[in-house]
């Protein structure tokens, strides 16, 4: 799966066969283990009304083995064929992440298809745009709103073929449609004519080279790209990730191999979870269990109890507010978890001597055991991608017990670029590059006087390597202005540390130049506030303004609760509760404190309230829970307006000022 531990990395160390023959070989190996765990009750499933797969009591989790998840990708993948999907067509997947995803993902490519994603809260307008920019063929979808989206746009799409994932209604108008099939369907039509021989010849058909999926980017800016992706640029990249987390290494710490059980949750139509979640615990022999739902995270992390999870950081940031709320809500003292946290990174980052190690030890009694457990009481590996961790969170899992393993990647590397050597994490950095990457800085894209003041070099991260794709699909000159040569540039600042370590900044076009000429990277800034009991949310402001702002989102369930203990009451509404000044001072303290950590010049000078949270139903964040920052600018440009109305002359430079 990878290179040894010498250090060197050649040509032959990347596998050099397509994802199928990659998913032929695990469970050849794996035969008898577990590869896959779904929950009952949530899908009405088509593989299940024909029996090629059990039905799972509700609410809980039934289980496929290697030998029964293969046997059912080849029957799927010669039914796809007995339907028309012929080598190179494009096949659209539109579902959320599910048992079926992911094996109609390994069935398509085994087929010849070529997977492109579409995300399962996309638009009528988006579904369009998904199928008919790679002009797929067909599309498989997770259920009837699914499929009516598709149905909705099928004059401006040239699918000749839709199969649901779910069954049909008898009376469904969709299933008197010669074009419209379940899952099911397509398993029986592969179980009649499947032929071991054949299906041999099928695979030997497919070459390292050959596309294998598109993968549209979140969109943030403009119209979503579609990234070529090879069976060679994904394989590469799990064997890069497999000798970061695989077994084999001097550290004895946590692994990815076949004693791993993984919860799969974030969208499978994102490279992150495909790569890390998916293709990657399924070569190691893994089990990968389905979550219901994000909505559902901690109930399924209790029912699985898994030892690995990968999540973005704003989920971590969601489960550790849960935690803290249920375990001050269950008679443990707030001061006492808040004690305890301090302990806990005070000896993460110093090992501590005789007495703290005493006061870690009940720390851990009192509150980081109940944190593990309500992760499901197995978990040892923790990985982080899809944006940003701040140091402060991270050293708070890591004081816990629970170190969080940050990386940082883009689609058009398949899509890991670097990542915490789980012998050596380091909060607050994105860890190092993978082995068989090259990376460089461009400077140029940062004024000389933040080269001054960095610890390290800074610039534009630029990337290659048998991961990195050859451009977007039908895009010459977005695929022109992506590379400098046969160098990828990320559109990513960075600086590498002196130990090797990358630091991520911001995006180069996320850059903020106030009209002072000071140039401020928001995220860090926005990051600070993870930790923060009071706001939810942060977007930083400032761009060819005199001095930087903020929108926040109040967590509205904290502010209550201190309401509460202050004898406050507080009115019902969420647009007057950010209008309360009693709110918005004390909103203020979280904004001082935040600013504490920052250049002057970096400082929050005025912050509004906003009382709609950003989230992926309204638009303002991807479905990966990355901002849409043109997107909240335009539905909050009201209060921003108010923020510089007056001359962009803050009442005070420090503190922060809500007015």
């Amino acid at each position: 799966m990878g290179a040894d531990n010498t250090g060197q990395w050649t040509a032959a160390d990347v596998p050099d066969e397509p994802i199928p023959e990659a998913f032929e070989a695990a469970a050849g190996a794996h035969a008898d283990r577990p590869a896959q765990r779904y929950k009952g009750g949530i899908h009405d499933r088509s593989l299940v009304d024909v029996g090629a797969v059990p039905r799972a009591p509700d609410g809980e989790y039934a289980t496929l083995t290697y030998a029964e998840s293969r046997a059912l990708v080849r029957r799927l993948a010669v039914g796809f064929r007995d339907l028309g999907i012929d080598p190179g067509d494009r096949v659209g997947l539109f579902a959320s992440t599910r048992l079926e995803w992911a094996l109609a993902d390994l069935g398509v490519q085994a087929a010849g298809g070529v997977v492109t994603t579409v995300y399962a809260d996309s638009s009528p307008e988006k579904v369009r745009y998904l199928l008919s920019d790679p002009e797929a063929t067909a599309v498989v979808v997770g259920n009837e709103r699914c499929l009516e989206r598709v149905l909705a746009v099928e004059d401006d799409v040239d699918c000749s073929v839709v199969v649901s994932m779910d069954a049909l209604a008898d009376d469904a108008a969709s299933r008197a449609r010669s074009d419209v099939y379940t899952l099911g369907d397509v398993y029986e039509r592969g179980d009649d004519a499947y032929d071991g021989a054949a299906y041999d010849a099928l695979l030997a058909d497919r070459e390292p080279g050959d596309l294998a999926s598109l993968v549209y980017t979140s969109g943030t800016t403009g119209q979503p790209k579609g990234v070529k992706l090879t069976h060679r640029n994904v394989r590469a990249n799990v064997a890069q990730a497999y000798r970061r987390f695989g077994p084999g290494r001097t550290f004895d710490g946590p692994t990815v191999d076949a004693s791993t059980t993984m919860l799969s949750y974030l969208p499978l139509a994102h490279v992150f979870e495909r790569t890390a979640g998916h293709f990657l615990p399924l070569s190691a022999g893994a089990t990968v269990a389905y979550a219901e739902s994000a909505e559902t995270l901690r109930e399924d992390l209790g029912a699985v109890r898994p030892t690995a999870l990968t999540s973005v950081p704003r989920v971590y940031e969601r489960l550790y507010d849960a935690i803290r709320e249920e375990a001050t809500s269950s008679g443990l003292k707030e001061r006492v978890f808040e004690w305890a946290t301090e302990i806990g990174r005070a000896y993460h980052r110093t090992g501590g001597g005789v007495s703290l190690r005493t006061k870690y030890r009940i720390a851990d009694r009192l509150v980081f055991s109940q944190v593990r457990e309500a992760l499901g009481g197995n978990v040892e590996l923790l990985i982080s991608g899809g944006g940003t961790l701040s140091k402060e969170l991270s050293e708070l899992y890591a004081g816990m017990g629970l170190p969080i393993y940050e990386g940082y990647g883009l689609t058009e590397a398949a899509p890991v670029v670097t990542a915490q050597p789980p012998e050596e994490c380091k909060p607050g950095t994105i860890g190092t590059p993978l082995a068989g990457l090259e990376t460089k800085l461009d400077r140029r894209v940062v004024p000389e006087s933040v080269h001054t003041d960095a610890v390290g070099e800074i610039g534009e991260l630029l990337v290659r390597g048998p991961n990195v794709t050859d451009g977007y699909w039908n895009r010459p000159e977005a695929t022109e202005t992506a590379f400098d040569g046969d160098w990828l540039r990320t559109g990513d600042v960075v600086q590498r540390r002196p130990d090797g370590y990358f630091l991520f900044r911001e995006r180069v076009t996320q850059l903020l130049v106030l009209s002072t000429g000071k140039n401020v990277a928001p995220g860090p800034i926005e990051d600070a506030f993870a930790t923060s009991r009071l706001v939810e949310q942060a977007m930083v402001l400032g761009d060819g303004r005199k001095f930087v702002s903020a929108l926040l989102v109040p967590n509205v369930e904290a502010i209550r609760s201190w309401a509460a203990s202050e004898g406050i009451d507080l009115p019902g509404d969420r647009a007057a509760l950010c209008a309360d000044e009693r709110v918005r001072e004390r909103v203020r303290w979280e904004v001082d404190a935040v600013n504490e950590r920052f250049e002057p010049h970096e400082t929050i000078k005025r912050f509004r309230l906003v009382p709609e949270p950003f989230t992926s139903d309204n638009g303002l964040l991807t479905p990966t829970m990355k901002k849409r920052r043109r997107m909240v600018r335009e539905r909050f440009d009201g209060r921003i307006d108010t923020i510089y109305g007056d001359g962009e002359t803050p009442r005070r430079e420090s503190p922060g000022t809500a007015d």
